[in-house]
């Protein structure tokens, strides 16, 4: 476990003894559970904890760290190194509103890094073995495999069951990019055992992980170089909101080389690595001091026998049907190693469909979930539903409205204006088709509209729903006053003037 989780201090050996305790004795199997789960990450912990609440017999596999990804190398430590470098920022951007830092204050990144162990320990518990063994789950440390519909094996132990569920997840994928075979690089996997900040960072891929961490690290005070085979950065979003964010990235000091050609990795003294590449015809031969590569998310589905048990699969994962059914009847599977949408929202959402599914003769379709998400740069980027690319691909007629927040008086006010609400409904209605809202606090504000979307609102009823003032939420319901203006066309404004005239007879 040790060779994974570094440094071995006192914060991740507190981690391990939650989500991996090393003297932990598996349970005798029961004779039948009605689901057995492979996977301890967020889709498998939640289909355990529901499937018990409602009083399954229910045991769960993990071969490595219960809370997966989303807890050990994800979205807890990679927020808490965010929220470290927002703080850096504020810091070094405070003399705007006034303030006076004095000269040579730095950041120690190893208390940085502590905090963030620190942290992720203190959560563990919510995903410890002892939990869920609390909550009358049979929690099983080790490798699973299936050795028939109903049976998974857990080293020389049988478990039977009526449903298995395959809630694996994803790691990072390894790109085929000449001389990465040949250099120690970092994933999001090892990302966060650093403890010395890196002079030079070269981050590989420009999308929401890369983007993320290459600010922060420029935050931090690396000088860091953001790889991208593309043009721009966060290509499957809205351009005019990727700009935002580009914007912010370069204030942050991070240099992008997009539409990357021919790029070669070597190692180089010390080390170090080597980076060669051609970005928009200019020749770039950089050493940097620690790579990041940030490209894509591969199935964790090695070992698990699946063709023993007719399951489906591709290189993007498990085969599932609507109702997350793979194409073996009695086995389900939720979460990244399924999933187009690799978000830990996503997967809980996908866990309680499966519970229906599995134990009630549900029907609960994964199509039916409308699933925000969002991009934790500075500003944030948060969508939900369809972008306008999509609405035309489909033949989807969209009325767009945007409200920039640099007339929005809390941003203004705050000095966050660089960003916008932006809201697609269909033609001639107010039905909410799609949104993207880029902010400082985006992520939050997305929920609003995620709720009118799920329950039927429409602009609007946005429009008359009275939001505090100064709030940067405001621009939502702005956006909203956008369309009811359009309501007033020139025919409706004569009927008023007449009527309002002959009102002052």
């Amino acid at each position: 476990m040790t060779t994974t989780i570094s440094p071995w201090d006192q914060h991740n050996q507190d981690l391990v003894n939650h989500v991996h305790p090393p003297d932990w004795i598996n349970p005798k199997p029961a004779g039948r559970y009605n689901l057995v789960v492979i996977g301890g990450g967020t889709a498998g912990l939640v289909t355990a904890a529901g499937a018990a609440g409602l009083g399954a017999k229910v045991a769960l596999v993990e071969r490595h760290l219960l809370g997966g990804d989303c807890l050990n190398v994800g979205c807890v430590p990679s927020k808490a190194l965010i929220s470290a470098a927002r703080v850096a920022a504020t810091v070094r951007d405070s003399s705007a509103f006034g303030m006076q830092i004095p000269a040579g204050a730095q950041l120690d990144f190893a208390a940085t890094m502590a905090r963030m162990r620190k942290l992720r320990a203190g959560i563990a518990p919510h995903d410890s073995a002892a939990r869920f063994r609390e909550l009358g789950i049979d929690v099983f440390l080790g490798e699973g495999r299936f050795l028939d519909a109903h049976t998974i094996a857990v080293d020389d132990q049988r478990l039977r069951c009526s449903h298995a569920v395959i809630a694996t997840g994803a790691r990072a994928s390894v790109p085929p990019i000449p001389g990465l075979d040949q250099i120690n690089y970092l994933t999001n996997e090892t990302l966060f055992s650093l403890t010395e900040l890196p002079k030079r960072l070269a981050v590989i891929g420009a999308g929401p992980i890369g983007c993320e961490m290459a600010q922060a690290f420029a935050r931090f005070g690396s000088d860091v170089l953001l790889v991208e085979s593309v043009h721009g950065i966060l290509p499957r979003e809205d351009p005019d909101a990727a700009a935002h964010v580009l914007a912010a990235l370069t204030h942050d000091g991070v240099t992008l080389l997009c539409c990357g050609q021919e790029l070669k990795l070597s190692p180089a003294h010390g080390g170090r690595v080597r980076l060669t590449v051609d970005s928009h015809g200019k020749a770039y031969d950089e050493i940097v001091d620690q790579l990041l590569v940030s490209v894509g998310r591969a199935p964790n589905i090695e070992g698990l026998d699946l063709e023993k048990v007719g399951v489906a699969f591709t290189k993007k994962g498990v085969t599932v049907d609507d109702h997350l059914r793979t194409t073996n009847p009695a086995i389900y599977a939720a979460g990244d190693v399924c999933s187009p949408y690799q978000f830990t929202h996503a997967a809980d959402f996908m866990a309680r469909i499966v519970i229906q599914n599995a134990l009630f003769f549900g029907r609960a379709r994964a199509s039916a979930l409308t699933i925000p998400w969002c991009t934790y740069t500075e500003p944030e980027i948060a969508h939900v539903g369809l972008y306008e690319k999509q609405a035309r691909e489909q033949g989807i007629a969209v009325d767009t409205f945007t409200r920039p927040l640099d007339e929005v008086d809390r941003a203004v006010l705050e000095g966050r204006t660089d960003g916008m609400v932006r809201v697609h409904v269909r033609k001639g209605t107010d039905k909410i088709i799609g949104a993207t809202i880029v902010a400082a606090n985006a992520g939050d504000m997305i929920s609003e509209i995620t709720l009118a979307m799920t329950q039927g609102l429409g602009l609007k009823q946005l429009a008359s729903t009275i939001h505090p003032y100064p709030t940067q939420a405001e621009a939502v319901r702005q956006v909203a006053d956008m369309y009811n203006r359009t309501r007033l066309t020139p025919r409706v404004r004569a009927m008023f003037k007449r009527f309002l005239t002959w009102r002052r007879h």
